[in-house]
């Protein structure tokens, strides 16, 4: 247990069994494991708060804050950042009738109708929800943004040099390396890209990155280079020493309702975009002007965009100061919490004192 005060917020550390993003049953033991520590030390340490926030992914977070929740007697908001279980099922890790399925489902549900308040991170969530049965005036939309201090326009070449990353064009991916996301197709398109002074940087962790990291040595894709995760100041600089910025998804109907938080980090960044993500997040790109669309899992595409936009300096410079203006203008952190105190405000006013 361990109690420390981060950005003024007082912050306790609870025992939980710590596992990476990996194996399976280990992810469990550490999902379950908070679950378990909070509810039976939450009540403990925490005061009676005005609400309790719980978000999802995963399940049991938002579990534990319920029943905190309850024994405080204030409202319970469920945050919906992933529309568990069905983004399970529809990147393979498990088959839509298993039993583990059939009880997330349960869950999901119990949680959609007891929560007080539910607020989703795209407008598409909005609709998915809604056919459980939860009316939309139950539902606000909070849509995640960038700190526009830390993720700002940097001069390209320092950076560069400050890293010490290959000249010529440089391609970042940032984020998981996990069944969802794909990443053989960045692979791919790297061993066709091999003799146009492209190389690719892809920095994370993830399920799948010890076999990526395995068939890139196997197959001599040298133009590859891989990363552990970074933390965030130093990531701000990894943006700044890009050329573009990917955003890499499977070609999955699910993922036509998300929206990817990397893209305002990118557009914060000043830097531009080139997504394989249909849906709401394509049409963020386009109306901003950030970046391009390539179609999905589509490996000839990706390396004509990557071709053509390497070609066009003047067309990325534009693209990432398009980015930064529209960040500014609609997805600035500091605004999106006002919106989201707003929210709170009104679901902790709702509901009577207790006696």
């Amino acid at each position: 247990m361990r109690r420390e005060t981060v950005d003024g917020i007082r912050v306790v550390r609870i025992p939980i069994y710590a596992a990476a993003n990996k194996a399976f049953f280990k992810r469990v033991l550490n999902y379950s494991s908070f679950w378990l520590s909070a509810s039976m030390f939450g009540p403990f340490l925490t005061e009676r708060p005005d609400v309790v926030v719980g978000t999802s992914p995963q399940f049991l977070t938002a579990v534990a804050a319920l029943w905190l929740a309850r024994l405080k007697r204030v409202p319970f908001v469920f945050e919906v950042r992933d529309l568990w279980p069905r983004s399970i099922v529809e990147v393979g890790a498990m088959k839509a009738n298993s039993p583990a399925i059939r009880v997330l489902e349960k869950i999901e549900r119990f949680l959609y109708r007891s929560a007080d308040h539910i607020v989703p991170v795209t407008d598409s969530f909005v609709g998915e929800i809604a056919a459980h049965g939860v009316p939309v005036e139950k539902m606000s939309v909070i849509t995640n943004g960038v700190d526009l201090d830390l993720f700002r326009p940097r001069p390209r070449d320092e950076a560069r040099a400050r890293l010490q990353l290959p000249a010529g064009t440089l391609v970042t991916y940032a984020g998981t390396h996990g069944m969802a996301h794909g990443l053989d197709l960045v692979l791919e398109t790297a061993k066709r890209l091999a003799n146009d002074a492209v190389s690719f940087l892809l920095v994370g962790e993830g399920a799948e990155k010890a076999r990526l990291k395995e068939r890139a040595s196997a197959e001599k894709i040298g133009n590859v280079i891989f990363w552990d995760q970074q933390p965030r100041d130093r990531l701000a600089h990894v943006y700044a020493a890009s050329d573009l910025c990917l955003v890499v998804l499977r070609d999955l109907p699910l993922f036509r309702t998300v929206i990817p938080s990397k893209i305002f980090e990118f557009m914060g960044a000043g830097r531009p975009i080139l997504s394989t993500v249909d849906g709401e997040s394509r049409g963020i790109i386009e109306r901003s002007g950030a970046g391009v669309f390539s179609p999905p899992e589509n490996r000839d595409a990706l390396v004509q965009a990557i071709r053509d936009l390497a070609r066009d300096p003047q067309r990325l410079a534009a693209m990432g100061s398009r980015g930064r203006e529209f960040v500014e203008r609609n997805y600035a952190r500091p605004a999106l919490a006002g919106r989201y105190l707003d929210v709170l405000g009104r679901v902790a006013h709702a509901l009577p004192e207790p006696r």
